[in-house]
């Protein structure tokens, strides 16, 4: 019996191609658009997650002055005393959930090679930094211990500044001018892309600290420090333990804010997930009201349809047809034109997502769950709005019905 009804109901729903149509598009449009909005926010959250971990694994700064509002900040205390390579050596040696902690200096400055100059971020560390940062080195090698011991002039670059400065050429082994310095190039960094906060990781010079500080900024200072956590150990462990470490360090009372500020890098992807999240959430609700509106339509046209075909039905019901076999025949025909504007749902949205995606050069991310709960929902929206013109056709006293004809 079911098949039947779903036969008929395909054939009542060609017999008007057109107004079939034109009654699942608010459908279509809803399970589009909330499908699209799903995958394009899931995308974009991934991109997130991926950007940020490129920042390096389970990553935390460490920089002076009072608790700041993110990585770019550089904290409140103008006066709180600075941070050195001895606080670097502490971190890494005396907190076991410590991989690796490395020192960072940084300064905008000119390179120069020829008749090229580039204005790009110089930045005084060690080999470490390239561990916590996960970082590697594509050609040329990193330095050697005597080297970062001396303070040499030597530096690893960047990608975009290697284009900058020597378009398709090999760097290795050439000098460039950083100010008055002139320091030779060692190395060159694989390639990193911009960072979720818009900024080009390959525009870098990496100097070692020592040279920094003794040619650039002319003092002993350590601007600051980055502390890879290790695997397994929680960032919330590794975080309370630098807390404690460096409180005793600069002398800070029980009762005392902290001069310092300890930033963990998972902050920043929980807090722009989230942010994607709410919005990707608001604009599918709102995209989800064309799935009501759509059902409405169904309704309406449903109800035109049971008045054009009343003679119809008072004959079914004439010749011996139960109320529940006229009900379940309009019924079926309205989940089935549910369904079928689910379906065609489905791949448009599919369809805008991963458009959506190319255009955001975002990962295509589509969401298996979304997908069935938005099909399943077209089925609801079929039963609920469906149900009302099913129950008047077989509610029709067959006479009356002959009658109206």
């Amino acid at each position: 019996m079911l098949y039947e009804a779903v036969r008929l109901a395909l054939q009542a729903i060609l017999r008007n191609a057109f107004r079939s149509f034109l009654t699942v598009l608010g459908i279509v449009i809803g399970v589009a658009a909330v499908i699209a909005m799903v995958t394009v926010g899931q995308g974009s959250t991934d991109q997130v997650e991926a950007d940020v971990s490129t920042l390096g694994t389970n990553l935390l700064m460490i920089r002076p002055g009072q608790p700041s509002q993110g990585p770019g900040s550089g904290g409140g205390g103008g006066t709180a005393a600075s941070l050195t390579l001895k606080d670097v050596d502490a971190i890494e040696q005396q907190i076991s959930s410590v991989a690796v902690a490395t020192p960072s200096n940084s300064r905008g400055m000119t390179a120069i090679y020829g008749n090229a100059n580039y204005s790009t971020t110089v930045t005084g560390t060690d080999n470490r930094f390239l561990t916590a940062r996960s970082w590697a080195i594509v050609s040329g090698r990193a330095f050697y211990e005597s080297e970062l011991r001396t303070g040499t002039a030597a530096c690893v670059l960047g990608e975009t500044v290697r284009q900058k400065l020597f378009g398709n050429g090999d760097p290795i082994g050439a000098s460039i001018r950083l100010k008055q310095i002139s320091c030779r190039v060692i190395g060159i960094l694989e390639v990193k892309g911009a960072s979720s906060f818009g900024t080009d990781q390959d525009d870098i010079v990496l100097i070692p600290i020592r040279t920094f500080q003794r040619r650039i900024s002319g003092n002993q200072d350590v601007s600051m420090i980055y502390a890879s956590i290790r695997d397994g150990i929680s960032t919330e462990k590794g975080k309370a333990n630098i807390e404690s470490l460096m409180r005793e360090r600069r002398r800070i009372g029980p009762f005392e804010e902290d001069d310092f500020n300890v930033f963990d890098m998972k902050q920043i992807t929980s807090m722009l997930t989230g942010i994607t999240s709410v919005l990707t959430g608001l604009l599918s609700a709102v995209a989800a009201v064309s799935l009501l509106v759509g059902g409405i339509g169904i309704m309406n046209i449903m109800l035109v349809s049971v008045t054009e075909r009343t003679r119809e039905i008072g004959i079914r019901l004439a010749v011996g047809a139960t109320e529940r076999q006229v009900l379940l025949q309009f019924l079926v025909e309205a989940i089935v034109l549910s369904l079928i504007g689910g379906l065609i749902g489905i791949m448009l949205g599919l369809a805008l997502g991963l458009l959506g995606a190319r255009l955001l050069a975002i990962p295509f991310s589509p969401n298996p769950s979304i997908v069935l709960a938005a099909f399943l929902f077209s089925a609801v929206v079929g039963i609920v709005f469906g149900y009302f013109p099913a129950r008047r056709a077989a509610r029709m006293d067959p006479i009356e019905a002959l009658r109206h004809q």
